[in-house]
């Protein structure tokens, strides 16, 4: 494929409206992606070479992407820097500057995807004594070879700022988009879920009452319905069939997996054919496009998902977890009181709810990773925690657990401040030996060719706790079965005394559910004011100091949290309190590095700050509630979004990237849960 293809798309994407446009442009071009190209193609999308875990970043400074924009074009460095500071964008800087070229090309070739993707990982590989001069040859012969659209593109990837809007939802849907039309021809039956009897039906896609073809509707991103005209092969089947509108059913699809949680509405005959039915299939794109997320979720890596989809998809619906590929970590629902859990899940096991680093262990023999809550391998800076995996009796391994400072003695958990002074790459032995962690162990997801995932909690725990018994620095976190709402208080409270954040309490027969909520782990935590918890916003802008801030150059954060609908960012609160002198110092500093001229692509804001930032940093906020304001966009609806008032900066989360800040559905459920308290 050559990459002015892919370039041609990417500029359809940028200009396009919404998410499922967006996903449309994808599809179109991962039709025509050959086996081979797929990698390529799926990283360069999403503004990666390869996964988190793999570390392979790219690390050019922007001042090594003017040189070789100048060295090709032969525009002088002022000339460029001037045009950068209208358009705030080296992608823009770059094209218009090969559009303008002052000297020929003598080599260029045209340039192919698998060529580009070779370049830039060659760029990121290159390190030690001569590499700046490396890069920036490597970076001029790809752009000797570009067109100017081309090098908008390949320039700003390579600082950094793609800014297509594209995130991993985005690619998912223009997957499912393409396995759409191969499921409907497989459509065979419905069956009343779960485990029915079927009733055999023959799809009619040709059908045209009064002359207007079927078609898909959509209607939100993330889901779609399909309007199916169809026979019964058997009529009475249908007859005595009881499918209410509104009734969950399955599709049965001929040689394939069959299509779950399927609502069915407005069943009826067709007027002018009397053998023909008409019915409404909703949620049908969303599980079409389960098998793909749930693939990705056990995988983290996006582009081996895309190989299988499109090449091998028989291997997605029997996707499994891999050793050394981290699994996407299950998250947490929020409630505010005890009874209201056991009232959702009834008699459960309720863990201590600890405030470290949540960690990932995979091993495999005497080679032991770990990985990060976003799934950077993180194995270089706990060794102690690597020495005591090995320990552990298993040969093929991968466990959860939260590590932090703890000293057994006195068995006093240190706070996150604490524990995060470990989170380095010079100095580990050294801070290891002042600083050692405890490992908290607190799911088991794989055992010696065994996939725990798919178990029930109690089983997973009872196994747990047989593998790290007798263990001195992993053990199984703490925990207590509980049938009652007061029981479940007076372990909240048990756990709050010993310097816990809260409790989780866990469904026991739930699966673990990667990368997703879905009520099996409900999370209690100490209130904030009038929340019933903190948020992890992203910072996406920030203010000049005014008053007595003047001298720090900084007054305060725009802040944002994720639409998982969308996939955008949404604005929150503008955060004016909870810092210290040193914080703003450094806050300043920090923030300063990555300012950018112009709105991130993937944020939706009406409010405009000072300085827009790379949205890369996450914080934690508490607040003294959320109100309902036209300033903000977050769930935003009739012109009103979700707002913190009277928000304070509690902490910097360095563990958490914006994949995992607070979502939009839980600033929902909080706001929900604070009406509700106040009743």
């Amino acid at each position: 494929m050559r990459f002015a293809e892919v370039a041609a798309v990417w500029s359809d994407v940028e200009a396009a409206s919404g998410r499922l446009e967006m996903a449309g442009h994808l599809a179109k071009l991962l039709a025509q992606v050959k086996k081979d190209e797929v990698k390529a193609l799926t990283n360069l999308c999403q503004g990666i070479l390869a996964p988190p875990y793999e570390g392979l970043e790219l690390g050019l400074g922007e001042k090594l992407a003017e040189q070789a924009i100048s060295i090709v074009s032969g525009r002088s460095a002022k000339e460029l820097e001037t045009h950068f500071n209208k358009s705030g964008d080296w992608g823009a800087v770059a094209e218009w500057a090969l559009g303008k070229k002052k000297q020929m090309s003598l080599s260029a070739e045209e340039l192919e995807l698998n060529g580009v993707y070779a370049s830039l990982v060659k760029l990121a590989k290159l390190s030690g004594s001569g590499s700046q001069e490396g890069k920036i040859k490597t970076l001029a012969e790809l752009l000797n070879s570009a067109s100017p659209l081309e090098a908008k593109y390949i320039v700003r990837f390579c600082v950094g700022k793609l800014r297509l809007g594209v995130q991993e939802p985005t690619i998912l849907d223009a997957l499912a988009l393409l396995r759409v039309p191969k499921v409907k021809d497989k459509i065979a039956g419905f069956a009343p879920a779960p485990g029915g009897k079927r009733v055999p039906v023959e799809p009619k896609w040709n059908y045209e009452p009064e002359g207007k073809k079927e078609k898909e509707l959509s209607t939100a991103d993330s889901d779609a319905s399909l309007e199916f005209v169809f026979t019964c092969i058997d009529t009475k089947s249908m007859e005595s069939a009881s499918f209410e509108d509104g009734a969950k059913i399955e599709i049965v699809l001929e040689g394939l997996a069959p299509l779950r949680d399927i609502t069915v509405t407005k069943i009826r005959p067709v007027k002018d054919r009397a053998d023909y039915y008409r019915a409404v299939l909703m949620g049908f794109k969303k599980s079409v496009r389960a098998p793909l997320e749930r693939a990705f979720n056990l995988s983290s890596d996006l582009a081996h998902v895309a190989e299988l989809a499109l090449f091998d998809y028989a291997k997605v619906e029997k996707f499994q977890i891999r050793l050394f590929s981290p699994v996407r970590p299950a998250l947490a629902e929020r409630l505010s009181a005890p009874a209201d859990i056991l009232e959702k899940i009834g008699p459960c096991a309720a863990e201590g709810k600890y405030d470290g680093f949540r960690l990932q262990v995979h091993k495999d023999g005497e080679r032991v990773e770990l990985y990060s809550r976003k799934l950077e391998k993180v194995t270089h800076a706990f060794p102690e925690v690597v020495e005591a995996a090995r320990k552990l009796p298993a040969k093929h391994l991968i466990f959860e657990g939260e590590a932090l400072a703890y000293s057994k003695k006195e068995k006093r958990y240190y706070s996150f401040q604490t524990t995060i002074q470990r989170k380095r790459k010079h100095g580990v032995a050294q801070m290891a030996e002042e600083l050692p962690l405890h490992l908290f162990a607190f799911d088991l997801l794989y055992l010696d060719g065994v996939d725990w995932a798919v178990q029930p909690y109690e089983s997973r725990r009872a196994a747990l706790e047989k593998l790290v018994a007798g263990q001195e620095r992993i053990e199984a976190s703490s925990i207590k079965q509980v049938k009652s709402g007061p029981e479940l208080e007076n372990f909240f409270e048990h756990c709050l005394k010993e310097g816990l954040e809260g409790i989780i309490a866990k469904d026991p027969s739930a699966p673990y559910t990667a990368g997703a909520r879905d009520w099996a782990w409900i999370k209690l935590k100490k209130s904030y004011g009038a929340l019933a918890d903190t948020l992890d916003v992203v910072i996406v802008g920030y203010y000049r100091g005014e008053g007595a801030r003047t001298g720090f150059g900084f007054g305060g954060l725009l802040v944002a949290v994720r639409n998982e609908q969308s996939g955008n960012l949404q604005t929150v609160a503008r955060v004016g309190s909870g810092f210290t002198e040193e914080e703003m110092v450094e806050l300043e500093k920090t923030l300063s590095a990555i300012k950018r001229k112009t709105k991130p692509a993937e944020l939706e804001s009406s409010i405009e700050p000072d300085f827009w930032v790379e949205p890369k940093y996450v914080c934690t906020v508490s607040a003294d509630e959320i109100s309902l304001s036209p300033q903000h966009t977050a769930g935003q609806a009739n012109g009103k979004g979700y707002a913190l008032r009277f928000p304070r900066l509690m902490q910097m989360r360095e563990d958490k990237g914006p994949e995992q800040c607070t979502t939009v559905a839980e600033v929902e459920r909080i706001y929900s849960l604070q009406k509700n308290r106040g009743k």
